[in-house]
């Protein structure tokens, strides 16, 4: 059994990004960038209105005296000429600044009379222009390789005037629930010793936020060649395997045998950590296998620790990307460790981290609240509301 770190190191040395393809700008939101995007062109291209107004020349102007109205400047039909002391230019945001003008008096200090206009005392200091390149320069790289493009990194993408993307490939899922006792939600309450299958459930969300495509699900009865039929069916359409269940130690645990006839090899077969000590990772016929819990607490919590970290890599991104611990106070006593490395679960409210009440591994009503994990070294000592954590989001 290794510790978490070590595990953490096993994936980081093992795992390579899956390669990439180039998308559309449409269809390119959530994916991650394969390359480094730069700017097309400089932004603003020129010197821009920051406001509506008159572009004017500054040294020529002030409070109380009339200027001649020469033309106007809109955003995409900017004013051809010039424009000399003693002349202004109507102007609009983000329209082009004339040669000449160099500030734009707002409309409210304006009193417009004809081709006439004059400016009302109190209209600076500020003069409501974007310097051209104020925003990004050309060529500047504007989002690295490994980005996600998230709604706010793909306003970047379209403002570097790129319509095609390099992009990670987006890892294809295979989900194995297994176990004699499940059930498909709805039909569990149809026999007495059913359960309703939750956990894919819960993971197939994760691994859609975390950029997988989830495209093969099944779910497995405790029979061992059943379930190496299904491991087969599992590798052939996907990237990576998840199976859920059945990984523990009892007579009945086939998710490693179930792998063995497809040449299935461990990075590591269990963590010291609680919850989730019987998390796996292997290779098998040249897929990655990753092996999760069944008890739905604990299957998500090693899905955020272990199997998030395995698909970002293959998108090309860093670990920092999504391990990023947090110093943040509890809001509530934390009481002590026992021999396992610890991962407690928490909500967030206004003075900080709370645990909740229900750590049980079999938890499912308790996750609904819980929004971080609080990382709890192995023998650590109770602690108080106000002391500081590592917290992860969860």
């Amino acid at each position: 059994m290794i510790s978490f770190d070590e595990a953490i190191a096993l994936i980081a040395r093992a795992v390579r990004p899956l390669g990439h393809e180039d998308l559309p700008l449409d269809e390119a939101a959530g994916r991650v960038l394969a390359r480094p995007l730069t700017a097309r062109s400089a932004a603003p291209r020129q010197a821009v209105a920051a406001m509506d107004g008159y572009a004017v020349v500054d040294a020529a102007t002030r409070a109380g005296i009339d200027l001649t109205v020469i033309g106007e400047s809109r955003a995409g039909q900017g004013f051809a000429g010039t424009v000399a002391p003693g002349q202004a230019v109507r102007i609009f945001t983000g329209a082009p600044m004339p040669d000449g003008a160099d500030r734009c008096i707002m409309q409210e200090y304006a009193a417009r009379d004809g081709d006439r206009v004059r400016f009302a005392e109190g209209y600076g200091p500020a003069w409501h222009v974007r310097a051209a390149g104020s925003d990004f320069a050309a060529g500047d790289t504007l989002l690295e390789a490994g980005t996600r493009l998230t709604p706010r990194a793909m306003i970047a993408a379209a403002a570097a005037d790129r319509a095609v993307l390099s992009v990670s490939l987006q890892p294809r899922i295979a989900i194995i629930g297994t176990g004699d006792e499940l059930a498909a939600p709805g039909e569990a309450h149809l026999r007495a010793d059913a359960i309703p299958e939750s956990v894919t459930f819960g993971v197939a969300a994760l691994t859609a936020q975390a950029g997988g495509r989830v495209v093969h699900r099944a779910i497995g009865l405790d029979d061992l060649p059943a379930l190496e039929g299904a491991a087969g069916e599992a590798l052939a359409a996907a990237e990576v395997v998840i199976v859920t269940g059945g990984a523990s130690v009892g007579e009945r645990d086939f998710a490693k045998p179930m792998f063995a006839p497809h040449g299935l090899e461990l990075v590591f077969a269990k963590v010291g950590i609680k919850p989730g000590k019987p998390v796996w990772l292997g290779r098998a016929a040249g897929k990655w296998v990753i092996g999760l819990p069944g008890n739905p607490t604990s299957a998500m919590v090693t899905a955020r620790l272990f199997l998030l970290p395995l698909l970002a890599l293959l998108q090309g991104q860093a670990l920092g990307e999504v391990l990023r611990w947090r110093k943040l106070p509890l809001a509530a006593p934390l009481g002590e460790t026992g021999g396992r490395e610890t991962f407690v679960r928490a909500r967030w409210d206004d003075d900080g981290l709370v645990p909740v009440s229900n750590q049980d591994s079999g938890a499912q009503g308790a996750l609904v609240g819980a929004d971080w994990l609080i990382r709890c070294p192995a023998g650590q000592g109770a602690l108080a509301a106000g002391d500081l954590v590592r917290a992860l989001s969860f």
